[in-house]
């Protein structure tokens, strides 16, 4: 048995989004991500109901194997969403997301904890940096805001 002590990286972000917390929750789903996040394609999603809730499974194309998504907490009532991320031989990753409401629609308190599982994981936890996270999470709050405003010109 080999026991070492893990290098980790853990990264937070507040995103201001321009609907309602129940509206955005919602969208944090390996299939409603679809319609959002351009060439998102999920290679198998296992969910009773189709969409994100406790226990779905979910899996992603990578290198230099697939990850695999499994949902631990899925919370519409309190807004919570929390799932792992096996990225083999890569990472083991926590994402948690607390949605909540603000002046101007909601904000989501993204945060993903990266794990390293070898020399692979050790170098993207190394580039895991809070510039890098902070340019991944402003692409994905400008990207979900763009889909949020024009779904509520389409309804209005």
């Amino acid at each position: 048995m080999k026991i070492i002590k893990p290098n980790r990286v853990t990264r937070s972000f507040t995103q201001h989004l321009a609907s309602s917390p129940l509206e955005v929750f919602k969208l944090l789903c390996p299939v409603r991500e679809a319609e959002w996040i351009e060439g998102w394609d999920p290679l198998l999603v296992v969910s009773q109901s189709g969409y994100a809730e406790q226990n779905c499974s979910f899996v992603t194309a990578s290198l230099p194997a697939n990850a695999v998504w499994y949902v631990t907490r899925h919370e519409p009532e309190n807004l919570f969403l929390e799932m792992i991320k096996i990225s083999p031989g890569i990472t083991a990753c926590r994402l948690t997301i607390q949605v909540r409401p603000s002046q101007s629609g909601s904000t989501a308190d993204v945060t993903y904890m990266h794990t390293s599982l070898g020399p692979e994981g050790d170098a993207f936890v190394a580039g895991f940096t809070e510039e890098y996270y902070a340019g991944f999470m402003a692409d994905w709050e400008t990207r979900m805001n763009d889909f949020l405003r024009a779904q509520a010109a389409k309804t209005s």
